[in-house]
């Protein structure tokens, strides 16, 4: 209507177009429209697409008898402007163009660019629907009936690992399947002659589908089919059809091989098998197809049915009047026994004789074992066998039973005990299996009635065995809940408790008193009616929970019990932490304020001691003066030792933090060692240095004593070594030695007070509070030491100290060494004594005098100024105490 004006000027247009007449003048082609019309008829249901629509997706016949009529009308209508569009782009274009294009090209060429585009969009959903489902169904028919069949063979057998997830596997497989297919269609896209018309290539598709057609029929009527005929001919028409139709639309049309034939053979040109004169799609569909069924007939006939194909066509080939009628005899020669006798193997002796006395009860009927089956007991005894294995197995059981009286052939023996074992060991896995399950588990039928259960159902719920079999109703199970554990006293009705058991199907709890025991129920309807009732044992889950809750109410009592505890356990601690830091504090002052007055009476002890060696000289009693100077001399240095460790630990100690050169230092401890170092056969080497750094000279000073002295005193030979070097913005001095060494596991203890490690007690004399020292003076400091230790090899102790700028006002020329001069030079010397402990005066007295000076002494200031107006000179030395009474000697 808005390129022509109407249908009626579309035909006068078209009666008078001579290309439209001559397209119509072509004739009927009544056997190309024959090959047409099979080629549809079986591709109306062998395509992937159609196959998944009307068989895979069918839910019931209803879906079947609505297509019957709603899929040939959608054919009709879009067929009804074929004709039109055909015509007119004829007309139109005059043959310029293909005809697969007129749909689009045809409302361009008049400027609707609307029409155009639905039109694109319409073919282009059309198109990629109809290669989606394609695709998707091919997918799953591989994946279903190739791959998956392979890898369940060579899985056969083999224990899958835990949380195998077989359907990750088939999802992979079909999505690698899909790209495959896009691939080859592809592929072959870019090989096959373009050129044809689209219509072309999908007639060579169907041709290619309905080489399935023998097979896919052939099975289901004919009862002798089987795979090797399937297989024969399918694979015979593939290869006819890929050289009759696939193969020429690959080659050029005036190829070799399709004017000459191979081998220039002409019988055997593609398009023409055996010269025939028919169209070459007309040759490939006959020669393809009759060669399919051919050897499909012959293969099939060739061997005989194994007994999983028989069974198959049994599904599908309908049974004629006499194997009815055999049918009949067979029940008749069937008795009770051997029916029980049968069921027994699936269901257990004991379940099935319940069931079968049931069944006789319930018909008011004795026991007879002897008679024949009738028709009603066979169909109970597929129920109730269907309730264990399923509706479809118990069926092949009956009827391979009932074979058994039609046909004692071997075969048909085999095949039933085959089946019968096959279906008792699934069974038995499954009801091994279920029983193994610490939840009870109970089917029940469309009717509410027991169908299947495992062994912790009845244990649970403590039912008698008589309650253990099939056919029971709920009701029936209620009942005997109710006279089992009283649960009428829970104010609960058998009807409302049956009703919750069907109808609820959230998680719900039943508590038995017979048992004690609390359950967790949980009801689940499968899709063909019928009930999977759960039954969970959470006795000891909820016992758990009312103890938690229980210990939850008591919880905060406990706790302020326990704080109020705590509290006052932290107060007794903090007044025992604060009386014995009290004790400390105390002893520690007590030591550094005595310190003075303990030390006094040794230093005048050691005086009298001097000055006796002195006036003994060579006498044998000399020596035993010597040694009781040495054994004061000892006690002085523990006293020092103990009285310098309560000064640092009280924080009495002061430190006067300043820059100085640390040759200072250094050249005090070459001078105040060498000569011990020489007396024990050692090499001292104390390397000098221009560096100057920040800290208090005398306590860095009695840092590097300690630790000299101790290398000294513990290296049996070899060297020691004093040095500084630059970190950074500090100065790292260290004191190595190759003495004795220690284990690194006793390199934490060695700074804790009077802590000597067994090899330095055998190697020299010693108090264990020298590193002790070292400790504390580098913590005032803030020089934290460091070792390092081998033993056997020799230790190393290193501290940091922060650098200084050098002040060079202040750098002090080396002082000149002054020669020592012996007791005979001190001739006229004026020494003054200052002391307020006259024992201590009496004994510098003494040993002053022995060395030729003039002392005088004084216990104060007053005294001093009185002895040195007395002399009528300044002093040449003066020794003073600095603690004296009420003033310092200072």
């Amino acid at each position: 209507w808005f390129m022509f004006d109407g249908i009626g000027d579309l035909a006068r247009q078209a009666i008078n177009n001579e290309r439209v007449v001559a397209v119509a003048n072509k004739g009927f082609d009544a056997g190309g429209f024959a090959i047409l019309a099979l080629l549809s008829l079986l591709v109306f249901v062998l395509l992937p697409r159609q196959f998944h629509v009307t068989v895979v997706e069918n839910r019931s016949e209803e879906e079947l008898r609505q297509a019957r009529w709603l899929f040939p009308a959608y054919l009709i209508g879009i067929n009804l402007f074929v004709l039109p569009i055909a015509v007119a782009g004829h007309i139109h274009f005059n043959g310029s163009i293909n005809a697969d294009d007129f749909v689009l090209l045809l409302p361009l060429s008049s400027g609707n660019e609307l029409i155009a585009m639905i039109a694109f969009i319409g073919g282009l959903s059309a198109g990629a629907a109809m290669v989606v489902v394609a695709c998707v169904a091919l997918a799953i028919m591989i994946s279903n009936d190739l791959v998956l069949p392979l890898i369940l063979r060579r899985q056969e057998g083999r224990a899958q690992p835990g949380g195998y997830n077989m359907e990750q596997l088939i999802l992979r497989i079909r999505r690698t399947a899909i790209m495959v297919l896009l691939f080859l269609a592809y592929v072959y896209y870019r090989a096959a002659d373009n050129s044809q018309a689209l219509a072309s290539i999908g007639i060579v598709s169907f041709a290619a589908i309905t080489q399935m057609a023998p097979a896919f029929f052939g099975g289901l009527f004919w009862e002798r089919g089987n795979a090797r005929g399937a297989i024969a001919g399918m694979t015979a028409g593939i290869a006819v059809w890929s050289y009759t139709l696939l193969l020429p639309t690959l080659l050029d049309p005036d190829h070799w091989l399709i004017v000459n034939g191979p081998l220039g053979n002409g019988l055997l040109r593609p398009e023409a098998i055996l010269g025939s004169s028919l169209t070459p799609l007309a040759n490939g569909v006959l020669w393809s197809l009759s060669l399919n069924t051919l050897f499909y007939i012959i293969g099939s006939l060739t061997r005989n049915a194994s007994a999983s194909e028989r069974i198959q066509a049994g599904i599908f080939v309908s049974l004629n009047s006499e194997q009815s009628a055999s049918r009949r005899q067979a029940m008749s020669r069937l008795t009770v026994g051997e029916l029980i006798a049968t069921v027994s193997r699936y269901l257990g002796t004991k379940r099935t004789e319940r069931a079968f006395e049931s069944y006789w009860t319930g018909l008011g009927k004795q026991a007879n074992r002897g008679v024949a089956v009738d028709p009603d007991m066979l169909e109970f005894s597929e129920q109730l066998l269907a309730s264990a294995i399923g509706a479809s197995s118990s069926r092949l059981v009956h009827t391979l039973l009932l074979k058994r009286f039609e046909d004692t052939t071997p075969a048909n023996l085999e095949l039933l005990d085959q089946a019968s074992e096959a279906l008792q060991y699934n069974r038995d896995v499954l009801q091994s299996a279920l029983d193994r399950m610490d939840q009870g588990i109970s089917v029940f039928d469309a009717d509410y009635r027991l169908a299947f259960w495992n062994r912790q159902f009845r244990k649970l719920l403590g039912l008698p065995a008589s309650m253990g079999q099939a056919g029971i109703s709920i009701d029936v199970i209620v009942k005997e809940l109710f006279k089992v554990h009283d649960l009428a006293s829970q104010g609960v009705s058998a009807d409302d408790l049956s009703a919750k058991i069907v109808s609820e199907e959230d998680v719900w709890l039943l508590a038995l008193s017979g048992s004690e025991r609390i359950l967790e129920i949980r009801t689940s309807p499968m899709p063909g009616g019928g009930l999977v009732v759960t039954w969970h044992d959470i006795t000891e889950r909820i016992l758990v929970a009312e103890a938690l809750r229980e210990a939850n109410e008591t919880l905060e009592r406990r706790v302020e019990e326990r704080t109020s505890e705590l509290v006052r356990a932290n107060q007794k601690l903090e007044r025992a932490t604060r009386l014995a830091d009290e004790a400390n504090e105390s002893k520690t002052r007590f030591l550094a304020a005595a310190g003075h007055d303990i030390l006094q009476p040794l230093n005048a002890a050691r005086l009298y001691a001097s000055a006796l060696h002195e006036r003994l000289g060579d006498h044998k009693d000399g020596q035993l003066v010597q040694n009781v100077g040495k054994a004061l001399e000892s006690v002085e240095d523990i006293l020092g030792a103990v009285l310098a460790i309560s000064r640092l630990d009280t924080g009495r100690q002061e430190t006067r933090i300043q820059a100085f050169p640390i040759a200072r230092i250094l050249e005090q401890m070459r001078i105040e060692f060498n000569p011990v170092a020489q007396e024990r056969g050692l090499d001292l080497r104390i390397i000098n240095s221009s560096l100057w750094l920040k800290s208090d000279p005398a306590l860095l000073r009695r840092l590097l004593q300690n630790l000299i002295s101790n290398a000294i005193k513990y290296t049996p030979s070899g060297k020691v070594l004093v040095g500084c070097r630059r970190r950074g913005g500090n100065i790292s001095i260290e004191v190595a030695d190759t003495g004795i060494g220690m284990a690194q596991e006793d390199l934490a203890s060695i700074f804790t007070e009077f802590r000597r490690l067994d090899a330095g007690v055998k190697q020299a004399p010693g108090l264990g509070l020298g590193l002790s020292i070292v400790q504390r003076i580098s913590g005032v400091l803030g020089h934290p030491v460091t070792v390092e230790s081998r033993q056997g090899k020799g230790t190393s102790f290193r501290f940091l100290v922060e650098r200084a700028e050098a002040e060079i006002s202040k750098v002090e020329p080396k002082p000149a060494e002054v020669p020592l001069q012996n007791s005979a030079r001190l001739e006229d010397v004026f020494a003054l004594c200052i002391d307020n402990d006259p024992s201590i005066l009496e004994g510098m007295a003494t040993l002053l005098s022995q060395w030729g000076c003039e002392v005088r002494t004084a216990p104060d200031r007053e005294a001093s100024l009185n002895a040195i107006r007395e002399i009528g000179r300044a002093p040449d030395i003066v020794f003073a105490d600095y603690h004296l009474d009420n003033e310092t000697g200072i």
